[in-house]
């Protein structure tokens, strides 16, 4: 009898453990470099996880959503994530707003982004403008 009640223990146990561990989780590096190779600081770095395991552990939700700034050398750590897709956006003044979504599924992973220049505006106003009379 005690012998059958320690192997439903040990089972129980074991069933438990994954459960309370948590989905694996990702430790993320981004990397903000300009089109010349040159890193991009105090850049806004906005990283949400869109979908992938469980981001609920004993009823107690892990952070889903992240908003930092780049260091002097261009880079953001973000602490342990849920493995999965995540979305990043990176903002910063005099370059192109940048947005995708990535697959996180290893321990690790550095992602590099390189912004870009922004684009010349076009107005309707200005010189170009389609309806405006030739004289």
């Amino acid at each position: 009898m005690i012998r059958n009640m320690r192997r439903m223990l040990l089972c129980l146990a074991l069933c438990v453990l994954p459960v309370l561990a948590g989905p694996p989780k990702t430790t993320l590096t981004i990397e903000v470099t300009n089109q010349d190779g040159k890193p991009v600081d105090r850049a806004s770095v906005i990283v949400k996880f869109v979908r992938g395991h469980s981001v609920v552990k004993l009823g107690k939700a892990d952070k889903t959503s992240w908003e930092m700034k780049t260091s002097q050398e261009g880079r953001v750590t973000i602490p342990p994530i849920p493995q999965g897709t995540i979305l990043i956006q990176v903002i910063a003044r005099n370059y192109q707003t940048f947005g995708d979504n990535f697959d996180v599924d290893e321990e690790r992973k550095t992602i590099s982004i390189k912004l870009n220049p922004p684009q010349s505006q076009y107005s309707a106003h200005g010189k170009n403008d389609p309806t405006e009379k030739k004289k």
